[in-house]
């Protein structure tokens, strides 16, 4: 049996110094992108393919599955047939099981008469603003699987997230906070790969942020001065400097590097921008929270609008529980009553602030729900067809693009797959889907794989 070897003082300090010294290597970046003797920051903002509509992307996830039939996608033959047999009226309808016409009434709103759910009566004064996507489809009818596919474009092996792969084209606007920020994501399904980087540098993925007061809970630290911090940093940077010269190239230990720095920079920038306390009384009431029923996702809403307007690039905020296959009538009302007017207010909110033309809001789950009932009230999961919407961003409101067919079971006109939402997205921030490329073990990858169309009807 060989001995156990263990390390000599000479190599114990120098493994202990090249792993401190990568950690304080970049430094502050200058404006210009570079200081002198340190690396460019690859979260500086970057030039994109042509000229952009979106500067940044507001993503409402709602975590479940959100029934398109009481929602946004109206059918008038659905209502008709409600509780005829759905075996043989439509594909993939169940012999057992019924049809389910909408439980909540539907109604033209705006001067668009753009038809909108009972359910969303705050929302629906906004509904010029909005774009319709109801021809929406994806590849998998099951949670996991499908909400992976909707933020990495893939469900074959763990890929960056849109969040981290819109930064790393893009960088950030801000020097002081990270690029893509995820408030409360649903860690039970596709957990961290929702707002991961996969294999782009660290620096890209997704910064967890709580809503409320414990988002900017034991930020700083106590017992350390920011000069003194810095000191260290740099003192630990000069004593490695030599030694990292002869360290070849590593993207991931980049990305380490500057989420270190990025994180240095964060103490002092973050609680400002998420201590929404600071926000004036009328503008909290009109977010909700004042009422407990719209507190949380009123919280999550302006939290995201002030971290839009401080200059993060992505901003994720999810809703959890729409996975109605049971009690849907009472437990959709809960949810867009928790939703609707905290949805309205960000919407409200980044007009007056003139944020909504540059920012593209996108609201939507991973899939929509069939339209037999699962039981008497209760719908099953549905990929096939469903609805998101846009609003900002360069999108035309006031409009529906794309269809279902007369049940709203499969989408049939302007069919639009997560890859081409994803390429849709892209090209309103001025970004070349094909373009938008890593190399990773021998292959060129990108969100949308070798796949996605732009949805040209939808841009303003």
């Amino acid at each position: 049996m060989t001995p156990m070897r263990f390390p000599s003082r000479r190599e114990a300090l120098y493994r202990a110094s090249c792993g401190f010294g990568y950690l304080a290597l970049a430094g502050l970046s200058a404006q210009d992108g570079l200081a002198a003797g340190r690396s460019p920051n690859p979260l500086a903002p970057r030039p994109s393919h042509f000229p952009a509509r979106a500067k940044r992307v507001i993503f409402l996830f709602m975590q479940g599955g959100p029934s398109h039939h009481e929602t946004f996608d109206y059918k008038p033959e659905l209502i008709r047939l409600d509780g005829k047999p759905a075996g043989g009226i439509y594909p993939g309808g169940r012999s057992k099981e019924k049809l389910l016409g909408p439980r909540f009434d539907f109604a033209p709103r705006g001067i668009s008469g753009l038809m909108i759910s009972d359910l969303y009566p705050h929302l629906a004064q906004h509904a010029d603003d909005l774009c319709v996507l109801n021809g929406m489809h994806t590849d998998n009818p099951a949670h996991a699987q499908a909400t992976i596919m909707l933020h990495t474009g893939s469900i074959n092996f763990v890929r960056p997230s849109m969040g981290a792969w819109i930064t790393y084209g893009l960088g950030t606007l801000s020097e002081n906070l990270p690029g893509f920020v995820t408030i409360n994501p649903a860690t039970n399904v596709g957990g961290a790969q929702n707002y991961g980087a996969a294999f782009l540098p660290a620096t890209y993925q997704g910064a967890r942020a709580r809503a409320g007061r414990d988002s900017i809970r034991d930020i700083r630290n106590p017992e350390m001065a920011r000069g003194d911090q810095r000191r260290q940093l740099d003192l630990v940077q000069s004593l490695n400097r030599s030694l990292l010269e002869r360290v070849e190239g590593n993207p991931e230990l980049e990305g380490v590097i500057e989420s270190y720095e990025l994180a240095f920079r964060m103490q002092f920038a973050a609680p400002e921008v998420m201590d929404i306390s600071r926000e004036p009384a009328p503008v909290r009431r009109l977010y909700g929270l004042d009422r407990k029923v719209t507190e949380g996702f009123g919280t999550q809403c302006l939290m995201a609008r002030r971290l839009a307007e401080a200059g993060v690039r992505f901003i994720q905020v999810t809703h959890r529980g729409w996975d109605q296959h049971n009690n849907l009538t009472n437990r959709l009302a809960e949810n867009c009553a928790q939703t609707d007017q905290p949805i309205a207010a960000l919407l409200s909110d980044l007009k007056e602030r003139g944020l909504l033309d540059d920012t593209l809001v996108l609201w939507g789950g991973e899939f929509g729900r069939s339209p037999d009932g699962q039981g008497p009230d209760g719908r099953r999961h549905n990929n096939r067809g469903y609805s998101m919407w846009m609003a900002g961003g360069g999108v035309r409101g006031g409009v529906r693009y794309g269809a279902t067919d007369p049940l709203g079971a499969v989408a049939v006109e302007d069919k639009m797959h997560t890859h081409d939402l994803h390429a849709t997205i892209l090209h309103l921030l001025g970004i070349d889907h094909t373009k938008l490329t890593y190399r990773y073990a021998g292959r060129d990858f990108r969100l949308t794989d070798v796949y996605g169309d732009v949805a040209r009807g939808v841009l303003g």
